[in-house]
């Protein structure tokens, strides 16, 4: 909570007829165009909210299966982007980092929350590097990348290795999240990245694992409409070497205001889903013992002719991030299935349950 007050503090100190910064908008990208790499794998600040999403499965030596989930996010704020002072806070830094182990029987989290400055705490532009305190999140010139987080009760030290081509989601990487065109993200993924490391405990126990992992970076403005509550998302890396993306944006009664979802099989070929095509439908629902919030953490998921079935590594995957962000959301490690066989590893997002989101 201190972090947070000073956070407030510190926006609430910009001078009254300080300019607000003049943000950029998510607009369609021209017939045939697209994202540019490298360049757009680093930070956006002409945008209101980025962030770079790391989620996978890890498995130890004894056999063991762990899910992860490291984001930082890079928020503009209202401060004048000419002022030229160090401490006004044009932008604020923010991570989550989080460990499913079933033998805690809930989730482990951290967040840390800071001002962009005095080279603790940023998100360059050029490529992916961002950092917030001794947390990191790097791309190499291999290509590959190095995250180093170490949270309370647990540490993380992994390399993530590009396996696949970048996967631009949406129309060349411009996502819709809406109706209205303004309603959107710029949005790629980097799904089956290799990945090796290592996972410590609070007693300095430090275990090797080896996984796959989901990489999602994501730029915008102006996201979600008047009337969405929140969204439910899955990525998921399939075990024939696919890759699966669906999300579905609520309203504030829980129907669906809109949908997409991305399907690249193991060929290469690329499917997309159109709302109409996209359905999350609960089959089972777990109540937070902390929030009372309910989620929908087994779900039938439709995409287009295809049903998939997801079922949580553990219910307690509540993720308590009001000392960052301000949401309460649920994140977590899912199992795929078809047909009553397993067919990949997932992370699933519900948010804006326990309230409407505000990004």
């Amino acid at each position: 909570m201190q972090r947070r007050a000073v956070m407030i503090a510190l926006l609430a100190a910009v001078p009254a007829l300080a300019a607000p910064p003049a943000l950029k908008q998510v607009t369609a990208l021209p017939p045939g165009a697209t994202l540019t790499f490298p360049r757009d794998f680093g930070a956006h600040p002409d945008y209101k909210t980025e962030w770079w999403y790391a989620t996978g499965w890890l498995t130890t030596k004894d056999g063991r299966q762990l899910g992860y989930q490291v984001t930082f996010f890079r928020s503009a704020t209202g401060a004048d982007a000419d002022n030229p002072s160090q401490f006004a806070p044009k932008q604020m830094i923010i991570g989550h980092a989080a460990l499913s182990d079933p033998t805690h029987g809930k989730l482990l989290h951290d967040q840390r929350v800071a001002r962009a400055g005095f080279g603790l705490a940023y998100a360059k532009t050029g490529d992916t590097d961002v950092r917030l305190d001794d947390w990191h999140m790097v791309r190499k010139a291999d290509g590959s990348y190095d995250i180093v987080v170490k949270g309370a009760g647990f540490a993380l030290a992994l390399t993530l290795t590009p396996t696949q081509p970048v996967l631009l989601q949406g129309r060349g990487g411009y996502s819709q999240k809406g109706p209205r065109p303004e309603q959107a993200s710029y949005y790629y993924s980097k799904p089956q990245l290799r990945t090796s490391g290592t996972v410590t405990r609070a007693d300095g126990t430090r275990t090797a694992v080896g996984g796959t992992t989901w990489l999602d970076h994501e730029w915008s403005t102006q996201v979600l409409g008047q009337d969405a509550a929140g969204w439910d998302w899955v990525g998921a890396n399939l075990d024939d070497g696919g890759a699966l993306m669906a999300f579905t944006i609520r309203d504030r009664q829980g129907a669906k205001l809109w949908a997409h979802a991305t399907w690249r099989d193991p060929s290469g070929k690329m499917s997309h889903y159109a709302p109409g095509e996209v359905n999350f439908t609960p089959r089972r629902r777990w109540r937070s013992p902390r929030t009372n919030t309910t989620y929908p953490v087994a779900q039938t998921l439709v995409t287009g002719p295809i049903t998939w079935e997801l079922a949580p590594l553990q219910d307690d995957q509540e993720l308590d991030s009001r000392r960052s962000t301000g949401a309460v959301y649920w994140e977590g490690a899912m199992t795929v299935a078809r047909d009553g066989r397993r067919v990949g590893h997932a992370y699933m997002e519900l948010s804006g349950y326990e309230r409407p989101m505000k990004l």
